[in-house]
């Protein structure tokens, strides 16, 4: 092993084998990191490992895991935690989406989405800051969205829970030479929609671009950064929601979901 590749930085990605997590694994190897790509599918994690190590002459490491399922997903909080392999970056990027409103899903459903969310979060949160504070560096980064200031439903809900998770998690490891920074999101161009069988709504301005809001994302990171929302239009309907009363946000939403 060389001395360069033994002193490369480190990310882990989950949600690493398409959209805003690919585009992180991505941009993560050109600034020079080796990876760990989280995701549920093996070939396509197998393929964006190929992609990577070629394109950016890193190293790619495959863990599949399907982090609904707790095993699995101590397994990668294990590969987080470990203190012979350090994982400088953690981006807790992976999805789920969800067709049909609270009371007409399964709540199993809403469970496997609920774990994905926000446990899995909570989890790899632990490791890593647990791990990153004892060597005195660290970057987390917790993919949450513009969804989480408005009330529409349970994945509105989960995703409020991770931002206000990581302002307090950034709180607690204030000065400890780690940060914790939550993404937050609007409509972005990716593969999201598709796979769960929603529309894309709204007009194309209010559409990102993933690599400019990774590229922002990962800027705010190294200012250390609490909360990272790209685009000037979410910037301006965040605030907005904040100071707006919440009574004309729940209808709003109401609207929005009819």
């Amino acid at each position: 092993m060389t001395a360069e590749r033994a002193t490369r930085p480190m990310a882990l990605v989950t949600g690493a084998s398409a959209g805003i997590g690919h585009e992180f694994a991505r941009q993560l190897a050109a600034r020079g990191h080796d990876l760990v790509l989280v995701a549920r599918d093996r070939a396509r994690l197998d393929a964006v490992a190929a992609e990577l190590t070629s394109r950016y002459a890193v190293s790619a490491e495959v863990l599949v895991a399907d982090l609904s399922d707790r095993a699995a997903l101590q397994s990668v909080a294990d590969r987080v935690a470990d203190p012979n392999r350090p994982v400088d970056v953690v981006v807790n990027n992976a999805g789920y989406g969800q067709r049909r409103s609270f009371l007409r899903n399964d709540v199993a459903v809403e469970e496997a989405a609920f774990d994905v969310l926000t446990r899995a979060v909570l989890v790899l949160s632990h490791a890593a800051g647990v791990a990153m504070r004892e060597r005195g560096r660290g970057r987390i980064v917790n993919v949450s969205s513009v969804a989480g200031f408005i009330a529409s439903g349970s994945y509105s809900a989960a995703k409020a829970w991770v931002t206000t998770f990581s302002e307090g998690l950034a709180s607690e490891l204030a000065g400890s030479g780690v940060t914790v920074t939550a993404l937050c999101p609007g409509f972005t161009n990716t593969e999201f929609q598709q796979r769960a069988g929603i529309s894309k709504p709204g007009p194309d301005f209010m559409w990102l671009d993933p690599t400019r809001l990774v590229s922002d994302c990962l800027d705010d990171v190294g200012k250390g950064r609490v909360l990272s929302v790209p685009g000037l239009q979410y910037k301006a309907i965040v605030g907005l929601l904040r100071v707006v009363p919440r009574s004309l946000v729940r209808s709003r939403a109401r609207l929005v979901r009819r």
